[in-house]
């Protein structure tokens, strides 16, 4: 018998009989969910393996790489320095980055950033993933290098260095790296278990990815200058690399950001509530607003998929993403199908965080089931 543990509120048990059955078939090997209502965990349930062996029980405090889930706690970090008025989300990137206005980047706005729309989707050739890791060179690069396309025009999946461009924008007002101003400013004034920088102490308790089949992109039969292969190339993705010791210390805010529903859904519940959650303000409801502001519509020139995008977050694409209602609604997920949707009408979040990743990039079958029932549940 599938065990589960953790809290269901009767509402969603629907939900939690969906995770039994993904867990109990394998589809799922180990994995969280969480859906809060006003900041509460009605749901915080959890089970399965944390390894492919089937040794060490998938715990409460089991964590894992998150994937592109990470962009939505860079994406708040960056949102609580306008809230402070030490952000311009309209100002050019250079005003705070003055380095970043090369080869033609002047007019790039801190929004082009936080919407995919910057026309530096990725890192010029040569390029390896271990070069992310040292920020200060990384950084570097992507300040001298020419946009792939004309900013503000299209969005362009910034896969991997969403938070070495966001990250660099916060240092630059603050003086902290990402990871350390979201340990400070975020993660830990909410008690929440998120790590953008994973100290090797918690390393016992992650559980390792398992990799997912082949991206769904023959990128060799496409034109090697398009943004799709550059984006895809610089550098590729190899989801092992997530096992690695160098990968969980790096703080990589586009990808390399570990924790599990419980934790996301504390972070992201925030948004969800008008920007306070038991006496922790970090947003005004002004600055969420900015959250809706449309930046982009159309096919994305790195995914190949029709996507909306707002400020720091997906909002609503019912073709591409169906299993997101419409409405007040922001959201994003992680390679292989971590999930992260947060309704302020409803003032809700569903987080899903597993260790087997399924194919796609916007979201796994796993996810549509676990997301739809939670609406469902809710009407």
């Amino acid at each position: 018998m599938t065990k589960i543990g953790g809290v269901c509120d009767s509402r969603f048990s629907a939900l939690q009989e969906a995770l039994k059955d993904n867990l109990a078939s394998g589809e799922d090997l180990g994995a969280s969910i969480v859906v809060t209502l006003d900041g509460a965990p009605v749901v915080d349930i959890w089970g399965g393996w944390s390894d492919a062996t089937h040794t060490t029980e998938w715990g409460r405090d089991t964590i894992t790489n998150v994937w592109s889930c990470t962009k939505t706690v860079t994406a708040l970090a960056a949102l609580v320095l306008v809230d402070r008025g030490l952000l311009d989300v309209y100002a050019p990137v250079a005003r705070y980055w003055p380095e970043f206005a090369a080869n033609g980047k002047g007019d790039v706005e801190v929004r082009h950033l936080l919407s995919h729309t910057s026309g530096v989707s990725g890192w010029d050739k040569p390029f390896t993933v271990e070069d992310m890791f040292d920020l200060a060179e990384s950084t570097k690069q992507l300040a001298a290098q020419a946009p792939w396309w004309k900013p503000g025009t299209m969005s362009g999946y910034h896969a991997l260095n969403y938070g070495h461009l966001i990250g660099e924008v916060i240092r630059r007002i603050d003086g902290r790296t990402l990871g350390r101003f979201v340990a400070e400013e975020i993660a830990g004034p909410l008690g929440a278990d998120f790590h953008i920088g994973l100290k090797p102490p918690e390393f016992g308790r992650v559980s390792n990815v398992v990799p997912p089949p082949p991206l769904p992109i023959d990128l060799a039969s496409l034109d090697p200058e398009s943004v799709i292969v550059k984006t895809f190339t610089g550098p590729g993705p190899d989801a092992s690399a997530a096992w690695t010791p160098e990968w969980r210390q790096a703080e990589n805010g586009a990808a390399g950001g570990h924790g599990n529903a419980r934790s996301l859904a504390r972070i992201q519940s925030v948004v969800a509530c008008g920007g306070e959650i038991d006496g922790v303000r970090l947003l005004s409801p002004d600055t969420i607003a900015l959250i809706f502001e449309e930046q982009s519509n159309g096919v994305d020139l790195a995914l190949g998929q029709p996507i909306r995008f707002g400020i720091g977050y997906g909002l609503p694409t019912p073709v591409s993403v169906p299993f997101v209602p419409e409405g007040r609604i922001c959201f994003w997920g992680g390679w292989g199908g971590s999930q992260v949707v947060i309704d302020t009408e409803r003032r809700m979040t569903v987080t899903y965080v597993m260790n087997r990743m399924g194919p796609g990039l916007l979201g796994s079958d796993r996810s549509a089931q676990y997301v739809s029932a939670a609406f469902a549940a809710v009407g």
